[in-house]
């Protein structure tokens, strides 16, 4: 990465304090990072890979992120209500995530959508906007996402919703998938 100065501490006249730490005297094991400089994230406004931003941590070059248009049937249910269903989605393979069906917002229930306040950010993908699903007047907090404004090599989802395959009942194919267990179960 390379540094500008108004990156590392300074912009405008606003000083960052703290910004950053490094081994002075490193004992033995540390010694490889004497001279080295490392950067608290969160006190930076912005990081970037040469002029693209980059968000929540550098990405890892070992990890893949793949999408790809299908014609699968994919109907989406939650409390026995079809929320959504297409013959049109784009299927997302990242790597160590179960497989993500991006869906036509036209294909999707609007009606049972409530806007959430909860923004994530994925540094292969971009920043997603939330939405939480009522139904029967059960709420499913932040159940579905979407990425308005994907990073420049996922442009294929954006303004599709995708779906939690851990909490809702996914068919693709007229086949009920398993839900897996994650983090997101």
């Amino acid at each position: 990465m390379r540094f500008r100065r108004e990156q590392l501490g300074e912009s405008n006249g606003r000083t960052v304090e703290n910004v950053g730490w490094s081994y002075r005297d490193p004992d033995a094991a540390h010694e490889p990072m004497r001279n080295h400089l490392a950067f608290y994230w969160d006190k930076l406004d912005a990081w970037f890979e040469e002029d693209e931003q980059v968000f929540v941590h550098p990405r890892d070059p070992h990890k893949r992120v793949d999408t790809m248009p299908s014609s699968r049937h994919v109907k989406v249910v939650v409390d026995g209500e079809v929320l959504a269903e297409t013959r049109r989605p784009t299927l997302l393979f990242e790597t160590h995530v179960p497989t993500r069906y991006y869906i036509p917002r036209v294909d999707v229930r609007q009606d049972l959508l409530e806007p959430s306040e909860t923004v994530t950010q994925c540094p292969y993908k971009g920043r997603a906007t939330y939405n939480s699903v009522r139904i029967r007047g059960n709420v499913h907090k932040d159940l579905v996402w979407s990425y308005l404004f994907p990073i420049s090599e996922c442009p294929k989802i954006e303004n599709l919703m995708a779906f939690f395959n851990e909490k809702v009942d996914l068919y693709v194919d007229g086949e009920l998938l398993p839900r897996p267990k994650t983090s997101w179960s």
